[in-house]
């Protein structure tokens, strides 16, 4: 199975100046294949992704610095080009109003794709062909056989490496335990076993601090050096939002799928519950599709199972004395066994609800035990 690792990555001045180099004449290649499919389009011609692919030969002519970058990396945008058209097809089919593929404007391009080759990694330096050595943190240890690597510029200015791995799936030790998770907004989730999670509510606590830096940036004249510092702080507070908010739903979905092999949880249509409910921003904010998803690989690659279930009535029925989300979480658990053909063993009629913090999760290395 596939399984990515995210490095941080150092690069000098001057390697920053190739990176930033390459990039900019990856954007150069998207918007010239681009524009090649469109005329190719008017004009009632085929052109198919080899076609495209064979075009970068002779757009190196056209363009000598194309030369500069591993061919591998410019194979690789003809990729992403012909996959952004492939994914609007998709949602065109699917009956989604879209429109025509468009260009790339100038900062929207921020990734070179080694595939396969022109990279080394050797000890805390990562070789790139045609730009260099460079510092890298490795705060873990790559398991499996590395397939590529991604080089990442975040609008705050910092680089990273994200490695494409190939790896055996390492089953856990079996618990033969079950567990039923209902998400919410209160409570970020309550279990069938009387656990309530805080929702940590990042983004909500770093409202005030994100409108005061949007204030100024708004006050500093387009394309001045303040504007992009103020740019570059702004930038900084959401990387920081991005990261907390990972690694809270990383701890809490390694905690479940380290302790039952068998996790039921609701089949949620978030995009459509973002479109029409006036909570909106709050259910973004906990990022249950994101958990969900976390979940799910790794139990997949734990050789745990999660199970989806319909989430139509799952906070009805059950005893008045209940709370509502730990009587939702134990029909989620009933209707995933189920499923499965096995019985869920009964539940004490006023369990003893566990208040979590949300802190305590971030802090903990093995949060709830």
């Amino acid at each position: 199975m596939q399984v990515a690792y995210r490095f941080r990555l150092y690069p000098s001045k001057t390697a920053q100046e190739k990176l930033r180099f390459h990039i900019e004449l990856c954007r150069w290649l998207y918007n010239r294949l681009l524009e090649e499919l469109n005329r190719a389009r008017e004009g009632k011609r085929k052109l198919t992704q080899k076609g495209t692919q064979a075009l970068i030969v002779r757009l190196k002519e056209e363009k000598l610095e194309l030369k500069e970058v591993h061919s591998k990396v410019l194979q690789m945008v003809n990729y992403q080009l012909w996959s952004n058209i492939k994914a609007l097809a998709q949602l065109k089919k699917n009956g989604k109003k879209v429109g025509r593929l468009r260009f790339k404007g100038k900062g929207w391009f921020k990734t070179l794709n080694y595939n396969q080759s022109g990279f080394k990694l050797q000890g805390r330096k990562l070789t790139l062909s045609k730009i260099g050595e460079i510092p890298i943190k490795l705060h873990r240890r790559i398991e499996g056989k590395i397939k590529g690597v991604i080089i990442k510029r975040e609008r705050s200015g910092k680089w990273y490496a994200i490695f494409q791995v190939e790896d055996e799936p390492k089953p856990l030790p079996k618990t033969n335990k079950a567990v039923g998770i209902d998400v919410g907004l209160k409570h970020f989730l309550t279990d069938s076993e009387g656990r309530k999670v805080e929702n940590p509510k990042f983004y909500q606590r770093a409202l005030e601090r994100i409108k005061v830096i949007q204030h100024w940036l708004s006050k500093k004249k387009k394309g001045s050096k303040n504007r992009e510092k103020q740019r570059i702080k702004l930038a900084k507070v959401y990387e920081k939002l991005t990261n907390q908010r990972n690694d809270f739903l990383h701890k809490l979905s390694r905690f479940y799928v380290n302790n039952y092999d068998v996790i039921c949880v609701e089949e949620l249509q978030i995009q459509n519950m973002v479109r029409y409910h006036n909570l909106a921003g709050r259910i973004l904010d906990a990022s249950w599709g994101k958990f969900l998803q976390m979940l799910a690989y790794k139990a997949e690659r734990a050789g745990k199972q999660v199970l989806k279930v319909n989430p139509r009535g799952t906070s009805k029925g059950g005893s008045s004395p209940l709370d509502r989300d730990y009587n939702a979480s134990l029909n989620i658990l009933k209707r995933g066994l189920s499923g499965l053909g096995r019985p869920l063993e009964p539940a004490e009629v006023e369990p003893l609800l566990v208040e979590i913090p949300a802190s305590f999760i971030v802090e903990a290395g093995s949060p709830l035990r």
